[in-house]
């Protein structure tokens, strides 16, 4: 089939035409007026690359390494709950092109596969996100499993505290369990290629749910609004200690934040403000990549999301201190267009895109891409300096 989707643009109008509007919003919104959301974007758009010529960049090449994995791309799969909402069985579409690509997938604590699962679907390109959620007991169960399946990362989201208020859920009346009126009827009803697509899957699978919950041996419920403010620094001290592989923290923004977390021996620190879908007030978060880059060395690993919709924008990210980069909604929209093609079709997107600006800022290697790829580390001559260095 021809290719449909060109640019993130494509696959969100198709994603908007074919998911009930009440599912659309839950992954297209943001907290507060959202404008979080895209001044993040805005904030990538802004960044200049500086064009490099005469160099040999027909051998170009997006493979990296990350916390001792070799991934064929500098990008991965960032943590999402509940991906069957984009389009059922989406966890398993992920899972294959994690493995095929070698890329990660970070399966979330409210993934809609079991985390044992995933990471059998994922040819072992799975790491784990975990929240401090509900209960201690039903977190140590979740350590102990993410363990027991051979997950070498484990991935701590901190800036989830209590939840946000996102105006767009509200109004909809989305809830999980999913509450059902006239409304919500309608809504699923006029999108009838994704709501039969579902009930296919459901006979065959069951309604989605958060599968980790549901297979808890502490018969724990998903409750989407519960706190999770038993994520403080002696959480993260236990849960150092209790956990033997790769440990990254996600969600940080705040440069002295990050000093402490790098001193307490987290592998890795997730830069993110979690796509605006938190603190609508937080700093954009590629200001906060720049700033936690310049307080914690180059020796840190860093990872970033929020506002990624290019290739063009992983470069950039890359530029400016991030050592992976992690795409959230353009997956999403991507899995929302057209299932398994579309979000194949959104990773060759973003991966053609990023190969071409890096042999255009020509470089050949993902690890040579540094602030010198950067228009403003070039400097610039006034036009007097300019004429002077002519007449010379």
């Amino acid at each position: 089939m021809p290719r449909q989707i060109y640019t993130i643009d494509d696959a969100q109008r198709r994603a908007k035409s074919r998911l009930p509007k009440m599912l659309y919003d839950f992954i297209a919104g943001a907290s507060g007026d959202e404008s979080l959301h895209d001044k993040n974007s805005q904030a990538l758009n802004e960044v200049r690359l500086m064009p490099r010529v005469l160099r040999n960049i027909s051998k170009r090449s997006l493979s990296c390494q990350i916390l001792g994995l070799e991934a064929d791309y500098p990008f991965g799969f960032a943590p999402m709950g509940m991906t069957n909402l984009a389009w059922p069985g989406a966890d398993k579409f992920m899972a294959k092109e994690a493995s095929q690509r070698r890329i990660p997938l970070c399966v979330s604590t409210a993934s809609s596969s079991t985390l044992e699962q995933i990471i059998a679907d994922a040819d072992g390109y799975a790491w784990f996100q975990l929240y401090a959620d509900q209960s201690p007991d039903f977190v140590d169960e979740l350590v102990s499993r993410a363990e027991a399946a051979n997950y070498s990362t484990l991935i701590f989201t901190v800036d989830v505290p209590i939840p946000s208020v996102r105006t767009r859920d509200l109004k909809n009346g989305f809830a999980m369990p999913m509450h059902w009126g006239p409304s919500q009827i309608w809504d699923f009803a006029s999108h009838p290629r994704w709501t039969l697509a579902t009930l296919a899957y459901s006979i065959r699978n069951g309604l989605p749910k958060p599968m980790n919950y549901a297979t808890s041996s502490q018969k724990t419920k998903f409750i989407r609004k519960a706190s999770r403010d038993a994520a403080d620094w002696g959480f993260l001290s236990k849960l150092r200690d209790k956990w033997r592989g790769k440990l990254i923290i996600k969600g940080v923004q705040c440069p002295e934040d990050a000093i402490r977390i790098k001193a307490m021996g987290a592998d890795a620190i997730y830069v993110s403000n979690h796509g605006g879908r938190q603190l609508n007030a937080a700093p954009v978060s590629i200001h906060s990549l720049t700033q936690i880059r310049q307080a914690v060395g180059h020796d840190m690993p860093l990872i970033f999301d929020s506002g990624i919709r290019s290739g063009e924008h992983v470069i950039k990210a890359i530029a400016l201190g991030a050592d992976f980069v992690m795409l959230g909604r353009l997956v999403m929209f991507g899995l929302g267009s057209g299932g398994a093609t579309g979000l194949s079709n959104i990773l060759d997107v973003i991966a053609d895109e990023a190969s071409a600006v890096m042999g255009l800022i020509g470089q050949t290697q993902v690890s040579d891409i540094d602030e010198y790829c950067l228009a403003s580390s070039h400097g610039y001559l006034s036009s007097q300096d300019m004429q002077r260095s002519v007449a010379e």
